[in-house]
């Protein structure tokens, strides 16, 4: 306990105190809010994450695009928001064709080239179909990602054409070889004209598979259900 003569003293730091204080009252509640939000965002700041270094498009590039090491850059990335099959290495790109198209900073993956990897996220059982329409500029007017009907029609030999028979029902379209762009992996360029590729159920491709060369085949674009 202070003594009798120290009493006035504290008395009088106490006033002074009290006094800068009051004085100073907007500046010492700035500090505290400041150490306050400083507290806050360092509880709330994500610690160091583990990153890998994957493959990003460089620039805009169009579907069927035959990839550079110049359309290709590295990026790092948390590996907690990498996607499956993230490619990293640019052998694995390089030389490949783009499945579809991808925008500045979107990561490459397998399923980004053209390949049996157009087949990933697709149902179990699902298959890659190759088609040769009747009217090859058909082609030039879909992209991957597109549904279409497949229908199939005949002519009995006078150039009259009979009904048509729908043999796939908003099947997505894999691929379509686009006439400016270089050989693919599904055709040389001489044989492509009218290929598309398309993913079907196995019922689906078995009667796609019958009509193939026996029938004429046409698209019929349409909406998502």
């Amino acid at each position: 306990m202070a003594s009798a003569p120290d009493k006035p003293r504290l008395a009088a730091f106490a006033g002074r105190t009290f006094r800068l204080v009051r004085r100073r009252r907007r500046f010492f509640a700035a500090v505290l809010f400041c150490a306050a939000i400083a507290i806050a965002v360092n509880q709330l700041a994500p610690g160091s994450q583990a990153s890998q270094a994957v493959l990003s498009a460089a620039r805009d590039l169009p579907s069927g695009t035959r990839l550079s090491a110049a359309d290709l850059r590295l990026v790092r990335v948390p590996t907690s928001l990498l996607p499956d099959s993230a490619l990293a290495q640019l052998d694995d790109a390089t030389g490949q064709q783009l499945a579809g198209a991808l925008r500045k900073g979107q990561l490459l993956t397998d399923a980004s080239l053209v390949g049996q990897s157009l087949l990933a996220g697709a149902p179990p059982g699902s298959s890659a179909v190759p088609l040769r329409l009747a009217d090859p500029a058909t082609a030039q007017l879909v992209s991957p990602g597109q549904l279409v009907t497949v229908v199939g029609t005949s002519d009995d030999g006078t150039g009259r054409t009979g009904a048509g028979t729908v043999l796939a029902t908003a099947v997505p379209i894999l691929w379509a070889q686009r006439k400016s762009e270089a050989t693919s992996n599904w055709a040389a360029v001489k044989d492509a004209e009218g290929l598309v590729v398309i993913a079907a159920t196995a019922e689906q491709a078995t009667a796609l598979a019958g009509a193939v060369g026996r029938i004429r085949l046409s698209l019929v674009l349409v909406s998502p259900p």
